[in-house]
Formats: C-alpha cells, sequence, structure tokens
C-alpha cells in the first residue's frame, strides 16, 4: 500500500527545512486520509505529539532535527521514502499516572518514558512505595523517584543511574533520584503489571510534585502508577537503526563505563 503522510513538525529552523523538502518532494495529505505521521523535531515533541494525536491508532515515524533524538530517526534525502517503506514497527505501551492532590483533586496523565516524583520545596521529598500492596521502601527520604518505561528507561531513569531495560522484558523500573536515606537503595525492577503506589508521608513540610514526561502537577498527596495496555503506541523504525539496536548500544556504552 503506497505511503500516504502527514507532516508534523516543531518551530525549529531544522525541522521548517525538512519539512519544505518533503512537501516540495513528495506528495503528502490530511491527517484523516494518511496512513503514517512523520513527526518532524525532537524527543520532546515526539512524546508530545504522540499524547496528542495516538486515538488515531495510526503508526508514526519520527525524523530527528533536534539534539540526541533517542525515539527519532536520522533524515536521508536520498532514502527517505526507501526507509519509510523498509521501517520495522515497534509497539509500546505508556505509563498511566493517577494523582491525588492535596486538596483532593484527581489529575491523569499518561507518560511515555517516565513518571518522576519530584520535590517541590528546598525540603527533600519523604514517601513511601509500594507495589501490588506489597512495601518496596517504607521511607525514602531523597530528592524524588521515578518509574520508567522500557522505552524510557534511557533517558532520566539512566541519568539518575537506573538499570536500563530490554524493550520485550515487560518489566518497569522504579530509581531514586538522590537518596538521602537509605542512602544505597538503588531501586528496583518490578512487572509492567504492577500497580504502583507513592505517598507523600509529609505533605505540609515536604511538597512533592508528580511528572508524566512533560505534564506536571504540584501538591501531590498521592500517585498511582501502572502500565496502560489499553494504549499502543506504533512506532516506525529504520532497518539498521531501531529502537531495540539504541538500547542495546546505551546498555554496553554503561556496562563499559562501569568496568
Amino acid at each position: 500500500m503506497k505511503d500516504r503522510i502527514y507532516l508534523v513538525f516543531d518551530k525549529t529552523k531544522n525541522s521548517l527545512k525538512i519539512k519544505n523538502f518533503l512537501i516540495n518532494s513528495f506528495q503528502t495529505t490530511t491527517l484523516k486520509k494518511s496512513n503514517v505521521i512523520i513527526v518532524l523535531g525532537g524527543d520532546g515533541f515526539m512524546l508530545q505529539t504522540l499524547k496528542k494525536l495516538h486515538k488515531l491508532k495510526k503508526p508514526f515515524y519520527g525524523i530527528n532535527s533536534g539534539n540526541y533524538g533517542f525515539l527519532m530517526n536520522k533524515f536521508s534525502n536520498k532514502n527517505f521514502l526507501k526507509n519509510l517503506k523498509n521501517s520495522h514497527l515497534i509497539r509500546i505501551h505508556p505509563l498511566q499516572m493517577s494523582v491525588k492532590t492535596k486538596g483532593n483533586r484527581i489529575k491523569k496523565s499518561i507518560a511515555v518514558n517516565e513518571v518522576s516524583i519530584l520535590r517541590q520545596s528546598k525540603q527533600a521529598s519523604s514517601i513511601s512505595i509500594t507495589s501490588n500492596k506489597k512495601n518496596i521502601i517504607k521511607n525514602l527520604v531523597s530528592d524524588g523517584v521515578l518509574v520508567s518505561t522500557p522505552a524510557g528507561s534511557t533517558a532520566y531513569n539512566l541519568s539518575a543511574h537506573g538499570p536500563i531495560l530490554n524493550l520485550d522484558s515487560h518489566k518497569l523500573t522504579v530509581t531514586p533520584i538522590s537518596p538521602f536515606r537509605p542512602r544505597r537503595w538503588k531501586g528496583t525492577i518490578v512487572s509492567d503489571k504492577s500497580k504502583i503506589i507513592i505517598k507523600n508521608l509529609n505533605t505540609d513540610k515536604r511538597p512533592i510534585s508528580a511528572v508524566a514526561d512533560n505534564f506536571e502537577v504540584r501538591n501531590v498527596k498521592t500517585v498511582i502508577i501502572q502500565s496502560n495496555k489499553k494504549i499502543i503506541f506504533d512506532l516506525l523504525y529504520d532497518k539498521n537503526n531501531s529502537l531495540y539496536k539504541k538500547i542495546k548500544i546505551e546498555q554496553v556504552r554503561k556496562e563499559t563505563s562501569n568496568n
């Protein structure tokens, strides 16, 4: 079937340059008539686009015009159509975050990479973490904690010294951010079927926020995090530059740096 492409792009100079080339070189169509969505930008813009358009149930092919572009493909003027036609499909599920605030308001969002629980003031956070009603840690005093998907395990999670997960691991990471007590706790890995509950143990003196990728809720009392299997993101990757390969490269880099 012929690719009917629809372009989504940010306003950076590089994205506009690629957009103009694609419009002048290939036939594009409307969002409704398209069978593939081309996303021009960086990882942040891709995350925004996935959340905005995932209900259309169409595959996304990202082209990096930002910095690192871990979730994106490299752009090639000569091989764009060939790369698109030969691309491999990868399916991932986001996290579902449900937050109860200090004022008892409920706010929800999804996260492709991670849900981060962050201290909101000069005071370190004081939180408890359970998974399927079993204690992971009764009182973590730290700058926060994050729960990451396999796709997001090479992002903020890696910077926080968390483990890198294989895409097909069916696991989630729970990684502390600058832990003070217990200082030696390095986090844990849980099943992606887990229901993780994080509670603020001192909402008055130690306020925290919860961030699902780029959606923030402040003055948090309780956060429930679990994988949302009802939502599927279809991502297309160049044959020789798949997300599996990128994650494997990061795993090797981490192992090498630790030796």
